[in-house]
């Protein structure tokens, strides 16, 4: 007679996953308060609290109605925020010309907040398409972004911002060589300890127009003026170009570099953290957000869940940062608030 033993294997990676407690405790990722940035929109005006409508549940402030989510933000951990303006349409032009105003909109914004919350991290969005009267991140001349006029107005806009109070510029342009005058600029004006996030990977994407919604930033239809951003963001079929944008943005003196959008590039995030030592921050887009939030109303997906998931991928993929409209939302989750 013959007794045939069957090997079971040693290793049963099933063991670690028996309940809830042994998961958490051999999770490889785990998100946390510090991992996120917070995107907050600010407009003109008093007693404003405005529901932005293909952003559900996310909203424009005026300043004198920001304490509360403020407050709501810090009491969560959630202690850095990237600001963004509205800017009214009768002070937009080519020029940008506002953005320079040292009593603009986003310089009493950055006040504030570093009034209310001195160790609030505020990090700022440093483009032309708030403040142009074509909706594009540059000067516009015979039909083109103009790149090198620009680039010198970058850097003169993010020395307003940090001469308000800003922690960190945010450059969001993708024009080339910007991060160096920057650099220059705030290190000339004494401005040695003001960071810059560089959109060092920023792709020409479909998923941004709720965002422009939310701004009315998009870009105008008329004759001579480019309909898309498509000549200065990246092409989104492309990826050993993001590795050099990065390289020039670090080259040139960027103290943390961006990917955006963030669930279509999971694989750009993991090639710049496998190429680079910065800071890797990843944005999690409003049209990422929008498609959950309308998922979930039809009852198709299961909004924490899916939320949650979404978030880790850009943690597992490499992310140091995560840039999100969901970002209270999933703290009170782990929070069970």
């Amino acid at each position: 007679m013959h007794i045939r033993i069957t090997m079971f294997p040693l290793n049963r990676p099933r063991r670690l996953r028996t309940n809830n407690t042994i998961r958490h405790l051999v999770s490889e990722t785990q998100i946390t308060a510090y991992d996120f940035l917070v995107p907050l929109f600010i407009v003109e005006g008093k007693g404003i609290k405005e529901e932005i409508t293909s952003m559900p549940n996310y909203y424009r402030y005026s300043l004198d109605m920001l304490e509360d989510e403020l407050n709501e933000l810090y009491d969560l951990g959630l202690k850095s925020v990237l600001l963004f303006v509205k800017v009214p349409e009768v002070l937009k032009d080519n020029a940008g010309t506002e953005a320079l105003n040292p009593e603009g909109l986003m310089q009493r914004a950055i006040k504030y907040i570093k009034n209310k919350y001195p160790d609030m991290l505020v990090m700022t969005d440093v483009a032309l398409d708030p403040y142009s009267m074509y909706g594009h991140d540059g000067i516009i001349d015979n039909g083109r972004v103009i790149n090198d006029t620009t680039a010198n107005f970058l850097a003169q806009m993010s020395l307003s911002h940090a001469q308000a109070g800003a922690d960190v510029v945010a450059p969001s342009d993708m024009m080339d060589g910007r991060v160096l005058l920057i650099r220059e600029t705030l290190e000339k004006h004494g401005f040695t300890n003001t960071g810059i996030m560089s959109y060092s990977a920023k792709y020409a994407s479909a998923f941004y127009g709720p965002f422009r919604t939310a701004l009315d930033s998009a870009p105008v239809t008329m004759n001579a003026i480019p309909k898309d951003k498509k000549t200065y963001q990246m092409d989104s079929a492309n990826r050993l170009e993001a590795i050099r944008e990065t390289q020039m943005d670090v080259n040139e003196g960027a103290d943390i570099v961006m990917v955006k959008p963030g669930m279509a590039y999971l694989d750009i995030v993991r090639d710049i953290k496998n190429e680079f030592d910065l800071p890797i921050a990843v944005y999690q887009v409003s049209g990422e957000y929008a498609m959950i939030k309308a998922a979930a109303q039809k009852g198709w997906l299961n909004h924490d869940e899916v939320m949650l998931e979404s978030i880790i991928a850009f943690k597992r993929a490499g992310a140091n940062i995560i840039a999100s409209y969901f970002a209270k939302d999933v703290i009170k989750l782990k929070l069970n608030l």
